[in-house]
Parts: C-alpha cells; sequence; structure tokens
C-alpha cells in the first residue's frame, strides 16, 4: 500500500508521513528530499577547493546577513530565510557509493550555503554520518565551517581522518563581542560565549581550529575581544566586513538589526554604512596587531592545507 504523503508549502518536495525525522523544528519546515550528488564542484568564493559538501540546503539559524539565501530556488523561499531546511537524505548513501580513497587529498569545504550543524542535525546526525563515511574510506583535507557549539561533539571523527592521514581544520564563526548585536543579526544561534569554549574545546583536542570573524559586527571593546579569542589557544583567524550595499539583509529583524547598529556606532540608519566602515578599520587594526595570523577576505579563506 503507497503511504500517505505530506507536501511543503515551500518547496514542493513529499515525505512520506511517520517517516523518520520531524517534519518542524522551532519554527522551521523540514522536508526530505533525495539529490543526485552530495559533492558539488567548488566554484565562485570558494573555488580554491575542489568540492563543497552541504548536507542541508537551508539553514535555521537564518542570519540576516547571510549571503546563501540569494541562492534559494524561490523568492518564497529567499524571503522565508530561516524558516525552512531541506535534508539531503540520501546523502550518506552517495558518499559511500565513491570508490574508497577516491577523495584522498580532495579538498572539501562544508559547508558553503548551510549550517552542518544546525538544529536539526542533532535529530538527524547526517553530517556525523557522512564524516563517518570520510574517516572509513578516505583521506580528505576538510575544512568545516559552522557557528554551532555542536561540533565538537565530533571530535572524534576529525582525530580518525587525520589519524588515517587525512586533514581537518574547523572554521568557527564569531561575529561579535555584543550579545545585543549577536541578537539582532544571528536571534536563533548560539551566544559568542558558547562558540569561543566550542572553539577552545577543540583547540585543547589538537583539532586545527580558524575563528572566522566574518563578517565582523560592531565590537564593544576590540583589545577585550582580540585578548578573548587568543585565550581560546585558536592560532588562525580570518576577517572581512560587512557589504551593506549587497543587499544581503534578507530576513525579518532587518530594521531592527540596522537600528542597533546605528545606536552602537553613534550614528542613525541613513549614515550607518559609512560609520561601520571606520569601525571596522579601527578594530581590524586591534586585531592585526593581537592575534598571531590574521587573514582578510577571499585570500583569508584560502585552503590550509
Amino acid at each position: 500500500m503507497k503511504m500517505p504523503q505530506q507536501r511543503s508549502l515551500l518547496s514542493g518536495a513529499v515525505r512520506p508521513v511517520g517517516a523518520v525525522g520531524p517534519s518542524r523544528l522551532g519554527t522551521a519546515q523540514i522536508d526530505y528530499r533525495p539529490v543526485r550528488d552530495i559533492l558539488t564542484r567548488a566554484t565562485g568564493f570558494m573555488d580554491a577547493y575542489d568540492f563543497t559538501l552541504n548536507p542541508y540546503a537551508g539553514c535555521a539559524f537564518g542570519c540576516t546577513y547571510c549571503y546563501a539565501a540569494f541562492f534559494s530556488r524561490s523568492t518564497a523561499e529567499r524571503d522565508a530565510w530561516g524558516e525552512w531546511v531541506r535534508v539531503k537524505e540520501n546523502a550518506v548513501d552517495l558518499l559511500a557509493r565513491r570508490h574508497a580513497g577516491s577523495l584522498d587529498g580532495k579538498l572539501i569545504y562544508m559547508s558553503s550555503v548551510t549550517d552542518p550543524y544546525q538544529p536539526i542535525e542533532r535529530k538527524l546526525d547526517l553530517t556525523r554520518g557522512l564524516l563517518r563515511e570520510l574517516a572509513a574510506s578516505h583521506r580528505p583535507r576538510l575544512v568545516v565551517q559552522t557557528r554551532s557549539p555542536d561540533v565538537l561533539r565530533d571530535a572524534d571523527l576529525f582525530a580518525e581522518i587525520v589519524a588515517r592521514g587525512g586533514r581537518v581544520q574547523v572554521n568557527m564563526t564569531v561575529t561579535t563581542d555584543d550579545e545585543d548585536v549577536r541578537r539582532a543579526f544571528e536571534p536563533s544561534c548560539p551566544g559568542n560565549q558558547q562558540r569561543l569554549e566550542a572553539v577552545a574545546g577543540l583547540a585543547e583536542r589538537r583539532v586545527d581550529t580558524c575563528v572566522t570573524m566574518t563578517p565582523l559586527l560592531p565590537v564593544q571593546d576590540a583589545e577585550r575581544f582580540a585578548g578573548e579569542l587568543r585565550r581560546t589557544g585558536v592560532e588562525h583567524f580570518i576577517v572581512q566586513p560587512f557589504h551593506f550595499q549587497r543587499g544581503k539583509f534578507v530576513a525579518g529583524t532587518r530594521d531592527a538589526a540596522l537600528g542597533i547598529v546605528a545606536a552602537k556606532l553613534g550614528g542613525d540608519a541613513n549614515n550607518v554604512m559609512g560609520r561601520y566602515l571606520e569601525h571596522y578599520g579601527e578594530v581590524r587594526e586591534v586585531l592585526r596587531r593581537r592575534l598571531p595570523r590574521l587573514g582578510e577576505g577571499k585570500a583569508g579563506f584560502r585552503p590550509p592545507f
């Protein structure tokens, strides 16, 4: 008998009623769909890598500045960024079909248009399944990008990949030291302190780790912020400015976020761009002086190995 199905209002994807995994988590609608491949040839900003690996499409973190929203398949999905996630349900099977060793030495960036440790990962372990397959059959050069402390869970698999001859670096995004600013731009994300504690934990476990301040949002105290970053034990950092002119604000907190930034920088919404860029330059100089290895922009994201 054919199992009944429910249809997503956003994507048109269908999933069997009663299938493993929730159809909603918090405010995000969760859809499940098979894909043709899980590895995508890297282009554009990531063109120095061989592949990008995105276990999910969409992201429940829904950061207001996220460029990934503009890769959505429809205007409805773009406008609802943060409210939907599409699970690539056959991702592990696809990776398992690759010949053992075929990804040896390949540069893989996980992930370029989603967060592999967004909340649904706690329910599905999809990212962990992919890492387990990489650890068992390949020796990749893997960069993992996230803003979730949950990445610490997989330190054992990072170590296993390295022990087999691969390489791993975890990039943790930390955009500010100001929780008011963080809540305005990243209302559904873990707090700054949790992220700093996670990267410190990775560093203690000898996992290569980088803090990415991308984009760098308004900072309360640049000297103190630099000191907090240094105390994590991390040696590698990347910074880049936010590009207001590219229209990256897509979520519903845009006005509130801009208002808070303007207030923090002592201006108003009409001149926030110029004041921000001035502030960015001031903070960047402190970071350059205080941090051991600071890359910037696309050059900073060059493969670390």
